[in-house]
Order: C-alpha cells, then structure tokens, then sequence
C-alpha cells in the first residue's frame, strides 16, 4: 500500500528511482542463504556401472558427428529417469523441466508404458503395413477419436520432421499449388522441405528451398502490433497476393511456438489467417509436435485455443513419451492424395512405437494429465510472473499449461536479450539439480516443458531455485 502511494505522489525518474528502492527492499527481505530443497521422492535407481561421463565424451567426439551439441559448461550424464526426474552416472537426482524437449509428456519410463513396449516386444517387435496387426489400428480409432471435424485417416512417421514433409507434399498434391507459407522464426523441421518453412537462420543450411514465403510473425512481446491477431494476418493476405500467383498449397504453424522461444500466437491470429488461405485454394496445417497431447492444458490440442479446426494437424515427441514416432492426421478426402503413387514407410506404425503410443494416449485420460497441466502449469506460470517484480532481468513470461517460456533481457525497454545471463543461470540451475531448456532466435528464453505429471511441490523447487540463482548475480 505505501509503495503504492509514494510512486503515485511522484513521477519521471523520482517515481521510477522509489520503484526500484522498494524493489531492492523487498528482494533482500525476500531472499535467503537457504538453498531450496528438492522435494522428496520414492525412488532410487540401481547402480550404474557403465563409462564415465569422460569416456562417452571421448567416444562422441570420435564417432558421432560433430554437428551434436549439449547443454551445461559440464555435461549431463543421464543413465536413469523415473516420472518427472532424471538421475546422473552418481545417483544424483534432477528436477527435469524439459522433458527431453517437450517430449516426455507421462513421465520418465512410466510403468504402464514401458509395460505396453515390453510386452509387444515380447510378442512382435516389427511388422510392416503389408501385414495385418491391432496395434497400429488400434491406436489410429483412438487417436482420431481426439481430433475434430473429419480428421480421421492417420499416417504414421518416425518423427516430427517426416511428419511435416508428408503434410506438405499432401497439401501440394491435393491442391495442385506449390506455395506454401509459414511464419518468421518458425521451426518445423532440417530436411529438405521442412528446413524451408523453418525461418530462423540458425536452423538453416544454404541448399535450395524452393516455393515458401514467411509472413510476419504475430509475436505479442517484440512484435509490431503487440496482441493484435488479425493485423499480423494480413500480412499471409499481402504475401498471397504479392508473393505468389494468387494459389497456394498451404499454410503451417504452430500455435504455440516452442523452438522460437514459447511464443504463443496473437489472439484472432490463425481465423484470420486460415481465412486468406483457403480463399487461395490451400490447406491449413497444424504443427502439434511440441503444443499437442495436453500440454497447454486448457486444450489437447494447440490450435483449439484459437478456436480454428485444420485441414491437416502433424503431431510426434508427446504422442511417444520419447518413443520414435510421429503421425500426420488428415480427412479421407485429403488422403486419397497418396493413393496415386505408391508411398511407403517402412518403420511407421510399427507395433512397438503404436502399442506404446496407444498406452500414452490413455495414461493422458486415465490420469487426467492435461487437467493437471492446467492447473499445475497456471500455478507455475503465476509464480513465475511474480519474478518478474523483483528482477528485471525478466521481460516476458508467456505461454500455457505446461509450455512456459520466460525470456530474459538486459533493458525491458530495449528489450535486449540477456545470451550470457541465460546461460549463467541454466547452469547454475543445474547445479541446483533443475535441468531447464533455452530457445528463441537469440537463445534468451528458458524453456519449461516438464513431464505432465509435474505437481505444484516442483513448481515452486523451480521457481525458487530461479530466484536463489538470480538472487545472487
């Protein structure tokens, strides 16, 4: 209340100066020597006796290539992980806000997932679509059953990358155009269609790609009008008439963007854009592979938050909880496309990968995970926001559910990005025992995409050792 009426009875840089007195006030009332404890869990892992985290270094550097990077000055040796925890070659335990990249959407070898693998494996571990098998149907019925409108014919893919090129010459195909648009700093795959709808150039080679336009991203913290859908969309309408011959064969993005940092699209963004789209005779695609299967809470799915149903939705990383596979979903009038030529997959919808794909879909319901993505998320994201009062190295805290992102920067004016400070403190969380991911262009935006199963006990432990960390910059 009393900081309150003092920034009010001044102004201009008085006002600013008390503002951060009471600010620097309150963070040393706040902040403690105490370092924040874990909070506890059931589990020890057995003992590892493999190589040391030296010799797999050794063995990387010599025979994988050296185009593979990692986080942390020292890297992380993972050998186990139970639910929403990863342990080190010691025994030691981390808290894993990433998920393996948005992946791990039911938690670390949940039992009934690995159950399901195991016992396909057991019987059958590989079967091509030339023969009969339950698995892969079975989990296609259950997977149309949670998208809208006539998406219902599933082809399967080993990842996300293959799932979008598929989408792409599905969209080509049907529509007889080649245009296809997508968003500035977009990510949606590094083959060789997808590598050019992705629109960051640290995501990009010099080889050709041909026939895609990148619209203006509708961004609401560094974009150029903030929160206003429909006047980024406008830009896919100048693109179409300006850019290619009034035809298109698509349009991808996602709703949220992960790679780029957690943004998630300006309000009226994808009606309106959907809209320009279809007027030029394309499709609408969906990237589902970091927003899908309930990890923003309010939505299984990304694109339902925009109040949108696409032509096309591509999905992998939480359709598996780590197992290789992907899924391109579409209406059987668009499916027909792939019937006039023989196209094959030899490993997608294997028995392995759609047996465990199915029993994720159903931990998903059974433990009302996007429920607790919801709730846990909005907890986190609160908490979260609240940091901001009392560092301004923090400019933006954004997204939903469990897809979080805060970006970091030197002056919230200017808006700077914060690199050094970035990876400071994601080093220094590590070493607390919090594995978070980094993302966005400039590589200044904490990615936080813990497992599903994640409760508000690690909401806080993150929170807080983001606060003891910054506390002592």
């Amino acid at each position: 209340m009393m900081r309150t009426l003092v920034a009010r009875a001044l102004s201009g840089r008085d006002s600013l100066r008390v503002h951060r007195s009471f600010s620097q006030l309150a963070h040393q009332r706040e902040s403690s020597d105490v370092v924040p404890k874990m909070p506890p869990f059931d589990y020890t892992p057995p003992p590892y006796t493999g190589p040391s985290s030296a010799e797999i270094l050794q063995k990387r550097k010599e025979y994988l290539s050296p185009s593979m990077f990692y986080l942390y000055k020292n890297p992380l040796n993972v050998v186990d992980g139970k639910m929403q925890y990863l342990f080190d070659e010691n025994g030691r335990r981390y808290l894993d806000a990433f998920a393996g990249i948005a992946t791990v959407c039911c938690g670390h070898c949940h039992p009934d997932v690995v159950k399901a693998i195991v016992n396909q494996a057991n019987r059958l571990q590989h079967s091509p679509v030339l023969y009969l098998n339950h698995a892969i149907a079975d989990f296609a019925e259950a997977l149309a059953s949670k998208l809208p409108g006539d998406l219902k014919v599933v082809f399967f893919t080993n990842s996300g990358t293959e799932a979008n090129e598929l989408a792409m010459m599905m969209a080509r195909l049907y529509t007889g155009a080649h245009d296809i648009i997508s968003l500035r700093n977009a990510y949606h795959g590094n083959a060789g269609g997808t590598m050019g709808t992705t629109a960051q150039s640290i995501w990009k080679f010099n080889v050709i790609q041909s026939g895609v336009h990148h619209a203006l991203n509708p961004d609401p913290y560094r974009g150029i009008f903030g929160s206003d859908g429909e006047k980024y969309a406008r830009d896919v309408q100048e693109t179409i008439d300006f850019g290619t011959s009034g035809r298109v064969a698509g349009f991808i993005s996602e709703a949220i963007q992960g790679i780029g940092g957690i943004i998630e699209l300006a309000p009226g963004y994808l009606p309106a854009a959907y809209d320009s789209v279809r007027k030029a005779g394309g499709l609408c695609i969906a990237d589902e592979i970091q927003a899908g299967f309930a990890r923003t809470g309010s939505h299984f799915w990304g694109f339902e938050s925009q109040g949108v149903v696409p032509d096309i939705v591509t999905m992998a990383k939480g359709i598996g909880n780590g197992i290789p596979i992907g899924a391109v979903v579409t209406t059987p009038e668009i499916a027909k496309v792939l019937t006039y030529r023989s196209y094959f997959n030899t490993f997608g919808g294997n028995p392995l990968c759609t047996a465990g794909g199915l029993a994720v879909l159903r931990v998903i319901e059974r433990e009302n995970l996007q429920q607790n993505a919801h709730v846990v998320g909005s907890y986190l994201k609160e908490r979260l926001t609240s940091l901001m009062e009392k560092y301004e190295l923090i400019g933006d805290v954004r997204g939903r559910g469990l897809m979080l992102g805060v970006e970091l920067v030197t002056d919230r004016k200017l808006k700077t990005p914060a690199k050094a400070e970035t990876l400071h403190i994601m080093d220094q969380m590590k070493e607390m025992g919090v594995l978070i991911g980094k993302g966005g262009f400039y590589g200044n935006v904490f990615r936080i995409t813990p497992p599903l199963c994640f409760t508000k006990d690690n909401a806080d432990f993150v929170v807080d050792v983001m606060d003891y960390t910054m506390s002592k910059m």
